[in-house]
């Protein structure tokens, strides 16, 4: 293979998981005109586009698309095989990718970050924070952590955190000055912060336990947001009535700076998981954080 060629492959990878030449660039520590004088060599050689480019966007071609699905395997394993020869010599290095929603890291990811660093010095973690469903292997990550119904069925799945409650929350002064809900219908007469799913762009109605079982709760207010700890800083600050996971708010439970509306409504959710292609777990750079993310939990429970 032509060697020019084969160095400027992972950068086409590298314009495809970024979804453009700049961030690509600036991923890879390259200027913009050399990230793109490297994709316009493959194309060059391949003869056909790579990228269809606009002032706003650039995806894949179909040409691109076919080479995408075979380069980005084949380079992973040429990665997985490098990494472990160093894992022999009892170092683990390199990059590990890993998209994740935002509310990941308070709830189970950053204890993982700071044992993963005093351990493994040579690897870098890095987190894409994504409050949508990612397609991991399109976008070229390692890994993603998502609750545990959310992740495909063709993926492998580690337990992260035990299960845990979504609750209803709000804060002392927003509760004087509007009262507290006794039931379910009272939520009407509420100013409650919605939910907007980033992929399918859809309200997310409440899951919670009414009296024949689970009800999925239409609310109203005056904010929504995409983001939980969005919906947590708005609830501190008197704004409205917040749905959350019970380990983002256990401090401020504690604390009293937030209360615990309607106990008995709250649903269990079934945690959070990494989850990955099975080929991707003999990578060691993997294996460390799922042998890792392993101990914490058990010592934990």
């Amino acid at each position: 293979m032509d060697r020019t060629l084969l160095a400027h492959l992972p950068i086409v990878l590298a314009v495809h998981r970024r979804g453009g030449f700049a961030a690509a660039a600036n991923e890879l520590g390259m200027s913009t005109s050399a990230v793109s004088h490297a994709v316009k060599s493959v194309e060059e050689r391949l003869g056909q586009p790579v990228f269809a480019r606009t002032t706003r966007s650039v995806r894949l071609t179909e040409a691109g698309t076919a080479l995408v699905d075979v380069l980005g395997p084949a380079l992973a394993e040429i990665s997985t095989a490098v990494d472990g020869i160093g894992a022999a010599r009892g170092t683990v290095g390199g990059t590990l990718r890993i998209n994740a929603p935002r509310t990941a890291l308070p709830i189970a990811v950053t204890p993982l970050l700071q044992e993963m660093g005093r351990r493994h010095p040579g690897l870098t973690v890095e987190i894409t924070c994504d409050e949508g469903l990612a397609d991991i292997v399109a976008g070229g990550y390692d890994a993603g952590i998502r609750l545990g119904h959310t992740v495909a069925q063709d993926m492998v799945a580690v337990r992260l955190t035990p299960p845990f409650k979504a609750i209803m929350v709000a804060s002392p002064g927003y509760l004087s000055a509007r009262g507290e809900p006794g039931a379910l219908e009272d939520l009407a007469d509420h100013n409650c912060i919605g939910y907007r799913f980033v992929t399918s762009g859809a309200v997310y109605d409440w899951d919670l336990r009414g009296r024949g079982g689970d009800v999925a709760v239409s609310v109203n207010g005056t904010v929504r947001v995409t983001d939980a700890l969005c919906a947590k800083e708005l609830a501190l600050a008197d704004v409205g009535i917040a749905y959350l996971f019970e380990p983002l708010v256990r401090a401020e439970l504690q604390a009293g700076s937030l209360r615990q509306l309607l106990p008995r409504t709250a649903i269990e959710e079934p945690g959070l998981f990494l989850y990955f292609p099975r080929r991707a777990a003999q990578a060691p750079k993997l294996r460390a954080f799922i042998d890792l993310a392993r101990e914490l939990l058990a010592s934990r429970r």
